[in-house]
């Protein structure tokens, strides 16, 4: 795995120490504080994967010269040499060629040399002051599973929560930041971005493929400041695999999935990178089709397997160096999901079988488009401009047969259709030593439309539903100042106003609704980052963050209503320890409180009808682990966990007991143990054993007496392993080894839950055997 060496740290400082101690010369530093002093300053991208950078010393490089000329200056005399991977990428190697050994692509990089980009600055994760999951390599979320998607980091990632309806329609949560387990008018409480681009503002995550993805990361805790409405959660941002200028690359991917208890899947996937003028223009496509297999029966309409899966989608990227360090992206996204039917159970039925009078498919598609316009000066400021447009459209259907008594096929389908255009200017200043800053200016619209309809498959009746548009714009900015060698500072704050109007698809009954909402708000952050010792360091972090009103359908047909603003504040202090060399302990762990007020939720009636209101308040706290340990070369084992616990107080939540006033979606417990073995032999074979398990605690499905059903509660164990030979490579990979049934997910059709027999099982044991070619 090749090392990232920009930093955002006093380096020279701890060099200093360093050298005191060992008794060197002062004025030498190691070759890797002088790359990292180097990039962070100039903004170049420079990596190496060879080893004892940190035992060379060098002399500290003068300001003035290119980025080549001041490797050629550093390196020489060095045995090491810098080749160019693009204009602004360069890779440290040996000057000669070495003896053929070990190679461990996976090795676990030290957290000084990892990059948090989301900050919109370029601060290195020891410095971050924060708590944040950086997913570097998303192949080792699940090795054997070359068809992952962000379901699949959050069973691999305890301080993520979801819901299980099914890809492309589950809802995402953060550190237990939890509304409520229905789609529907509110704004999501974690945001998704593609690169700089925000995927969508209402409903679930878009549950996009993550094939050739560069990295995923998680900032924990309200992001108002930096990403504005909606982030009270966090947010994910996915970056991807930019367009290569200097060569061209190409990939090919598959595999063969074969469930215990239910039919066959597969998935495929491929990419070619091509530069059309080497180190100015280059274009690169990727595409995937892939086949969820089906597991549930249906004993009334005597069918297996019905819940089958297909996703089908596509990215293209064009990269322009448009000379004088200028970079522009051009990029677009095509995704289609389509189920067949829905994926519960129900416990009268069997583990893996229910009945219902009526399929219950639902398709997902997203479109986006992104252009992104930047350039770094030597000086270390950046300026980006990022517009981004996103098409979603779902259809869901579910069988309300047993709503009329009658016998007769009913059908409910529910319509979304979402467009969002974001557009953000920013410019920034990263600076190992000194002040680092970012500001910017954001403007966001929005349209989200549903339409209902529910009777006789052959006749439906068009039910009441809402569009709700919002207009925002915003400024915002954040600064770093060092206060000493040690200690760093963070100020910042967000100041937005924006305007929602709801209009309802028909005349509603009962009063009138106030169809438009203006609002004005500043969301502040202090966070603070303390160095105590070269590898070791301790935040704190202040933040707040809020989501807009709108209206929404009542309770009660034709009726509709307003829901409030809503807001969160949330304080946490926290330990980061970094790993220095290729073994050793790394870790993270943090302490937060959050307090969320008039919080929003989407629920549904005991007859079935949806409807959105103001839930009431909640004290949430967490308490948060993350470790790495690397006891030789070859050998890891990663550990964590995330205990939280909530109170929740309202009118909805008072009608529960008072042990049960929770948030949906957050077990008091969950945990992952991931243990993995690479070895290589003298033939240039790489291979990789692993083993997972990991456990979600008890959690209910919503707030109040009425939602107050269990789930969750289980464990369960994966393993697996892969050859690696030259560009080729094997794996083979069993999930849920157990072949555990245990419920995920209490719900299946909102419709006919109150009948408080439906589950949502886990997918039975599952090989698949994969393959994959890269050249």
């Amino acid at each position: 795995m090749l090392l990232l060496l920009p930093l955002l740290m006093p380096v020279q400082a701890i060099a200093a120490e360093k050298a005191a101690r060992s008794g060197e010369r002062p004025g030498l530093v190691p070759l890797d504080s002088a790359l990292t002093s180097l990039a962070v300053q100039s903004g170049a991208d420079i990596s190496s994967t060879e080893p004892g950078l940190t035992q060379i010393r060098v002399r500290p490089a003068a300001a003035g010269r290119s980025v080549a000329a001041t490797l050629d200056m550093l390196l020489s005399g060095t045995g090491l040499h810098a080749v160019r991977v693009d204009r602004n990428s360069f890779r440290i190697v040996r000057a000669a060629i070495a003896p053929v050994r070990a190679e461990f692509p996976d090795q676990p990089r030290p957290d000084s040399e990892i990059i948090v980009t989301a900050s919109k600055q370029r601060v290195m994760l020891l410095r971050f002051p924060g708590s944040i999951t950086i997913v570097g390599d998303i192949d080792q979320v699940a090795p054997g599973n070359h068809g992952h998607d962000l379901d699949d980091v959050v069973h691999a990632t305890p301080v993520l929560q979801n819901t299980e309806f099914g890809a492309g329609r589950n809802k995402l949560f953060i550190r237990g930041i939890a509304d409520s387990s229905f789609n529907g008018a509110t704004q999501a409480t974690a945001s998704v971005y593609f690169g700089d681009v925000q995927m969508g503002y209402s409903g679930p995550q878009p549950g996009i493929k993550l094939y050739d993805m560069e990295r995923l990361e998680v900032l924990e805790g309200p992001q108002g400041t930096l990403y504005g409405a909606g982030a009270i959660g966090g947010i994910v941002r996915l970056t991807p695999r930019p367009a290569n200028l200097a060569k061209p690359e190409a990939s090919i991917n598959g595999g063969l999935s074969v469930l215990s208890s239910g039919g066959s899947g597969f998935d495929l996937a491929g990419m070619v990178n091509l530069p059309l003028l080497t180190d100015r223009l280059a274009v690169r496509i990727i595409g995937y089709r892939s086949r969820d297999a089906g597991y549930i029966a249906d004993a009334t309409r005597r069918l297996s397997d019905v819940n089958r899966t297909d996703t089908l989608g596509g990215r293209i990227v064009l990269s322009i160096d448009a000379g004088d360090d200028w970079r522009i992206e051009l990029g677009g996204l095509a995704q289609q999901i389509n189920a067949d039917d829905a994926q519960y159970a129900e416990t009268a039925s069997g583990p893996l079988t229910r009945r219902s009078r009526l399929a219950q498919p639902y398709t997902n598609d997203v479109k986006l488009g992104r252009i992104v316009i930047g350039k770094r000066w030597d000086s270390g400021i950046e300026i980006s401009l990022a517009t981004g447009l996103v098409d979603r459209g779902a259809t869901d259907i579910f069988d309300g047969s047993r709503l009329n008594g009658t016998g007769v096929a009913t059908a409910y389908e529910n319509i979304t259709q979402n467009r969002l255009l974001t557009h953000e200017t920013r410019l920034s200043r990263s600076n190992s030593d000194g002040l680092s800053w970012v500001i910017g200016a954001a403007l966001l619209y929005d349209r989200d439309r549903q339409s209902r309809t529910l009777g006789p498959v052959v006749k439906p009746i068009e039910l009441i539903g809402v569009t709700n548009v919002t207009k925002s714009a915003s400024v915002f900015g954040e600064a770093t100042l060092p206060v000493t060698s040690r200690l760093s500072l963070t100020l910042g704050g967000r100041l937005t106003t924006a305007r929602t109007d709801g209009e309802p698809s028909a005349t509603p009954r009962g009063a009138p609704v106030v169809r438009g909402r203006s609002s004005r708000r500043l969301d502040p952050t202090l966070a603070l980052s303390w160095l105590i010792a070269p590898h070791l360091a301790v935040f704190a972090r202040a933040q707040s963050g809020y989501r807009t009103g709108g209206i929404a359908v009542a309770p009660g047909v034709g009726r509709v209503s307003d829901f409030r603003s809503d807001s969160i504040i949330t304080g946490e202090i926290g330990v980061r320890k970094e790993r220095r060399g290729t073994t050793g302990v790394s870790f993270s762990t943090s302490m937060s409180y959050a307090n969320w007020r008039d919080i929003q939720a989407d629920l549904f009636s005991a007859r079935g009808q949806p409807f959105t209101a103001n839930i009431g308040s909640a004290d949430i706290y967490a308490l948060e682990f993350n470790g790495d340990w690397v006891p030789l070369v070859g050998l890891r084992a990663r550990v964590a966990f995330l205990y939280t616990e909530n109170r929740v107080d309202g009118a909805l939540a008072a009608s529960s007991t008072r042990n049960n006033r929770r948030l949906p979606e957050t077990p008091p417990l969950a945990a992952t143990l991931d243990l993995s073995y690479t070895w290589a032999d003298r033939g240039g074979s790489r291979y990789d054993l692993y083993a997972n398990g990991r456990y979600t605690g008890r959690s209910v499905l919503g707030t109040g007496d009425y939602l107050d059903i269990s789930q969750g509660r289980y464990a369960l164990f994966g393993i697996g392993g892969g050859w690696h030979w030259r560009q080729f490579s094997a794996s083979l990979a069993i999930d849920n080894v157990t072949n555990r049934h245990d419920n995920m997910f209490a719900l299946g059709n909102p419709l006919t839950f109150t009948l408080r027999d439906q589950t949502t099982p886990l997918r039975p044991r599952t090989f698949r055997m994969g393959a994959g070619l890269n050249w």
